[in-house]
């Protein structure tokens, strides 16, 4: 049997809104601004998610409340864990932080998930992001690079999965073995001419690997 890995991306992909409009809508208007900047090629992707991490000013029980309350894709979890019992590792790779991506997925009680993505730590009543020029995965733009983690998984497996919904995720598209895509991730990759199959949420994605046998029915309680 095939030895495989399945990597998603978390911030619309598994989690259903981006952490950063949770921290703009609710403590910090003047995100919106920064946001605008940000689209319109004023500032990296991680000079943006580090200012508006820095801008909560919330003690950190409210800020972990606030994590907790991030709605997942209704079928993730059930996914996730018929991938492992199945055969499959799970990956997370993440441009956002660890920081609130592993205080999630303990709260939704899922285990043994590899996550890769940008060191977060709590101080001063904000979320603040460790990223060092000589990680071995480091980006410039993005604080870690998705299509150089990507090819690190590859090479511990036969065959990965890769699911994303946006810009960042065309990166390790290129390097997947399939690719799922949704959002707009899917007219990117169009663009690009990266093969793809367009999906809505994780449900779909699972038919996909029944489909193909790489899944079956059978779940574990």
């Amino acid at each position: 049997m095939k030895k495989w890995a399945f990597v998603s991306d978390f911030d619309g992909t598994i989690s259903l809104q981006d952490f950063y409009w949770i921290i703009i809508e609710k403590y910090y208007a003047e995100g919106r601004e920064w946001y605008k900047r940000w689209k319109s090629g004023k500032l990296q992707d991680i000079e943006f998610l580090s200012h508006i991490f820095r801008s909560i000013n919330q003690p950190e029980a409210t800020i972990r409340e606030d994590i907790r309350q991030i709605p997942l894709d209704e079928h993730a979890t059930a996914f996730i864990k018929n991938v492992q019992y199945q055969g499959g590792d799970f990956y997370i790779l993440s441009a956002g932080t660890d920081y609130y991506i592993k205080e999630l997925i303990t709260y939704s009680g899922l285990s043994h998930i590899n996550v890769f993505s940008n060191k977060g730590y709590f101080n001063n009543n904000n979320i603040h992001l460790d990223v060092a020029s000589d990680n071995w995965h480091y980006s410039q733009r993005y604080g870690i690079d998705k299509a150089t983690v990507l090819k690190h998984i590859k090479e511990k497996y036969d065959y990965v999965f890769y699911y994303g919904d946006s810009e960042p995720d065309s990166h390790p598209a290129k390097y997947a073995d399939k690719t799922f895509a949704r959002e707009a991730l899917i007219s990117i990759l169009e663009e690009l001419d990266i093969p793809h199959v367009p999906v809505d949420t994780f449900k779909d994605v699972e038919q996909h690997l029944i489909q193909e046998g790489w899944l079956n029915n059978e779940k574990k309680n």
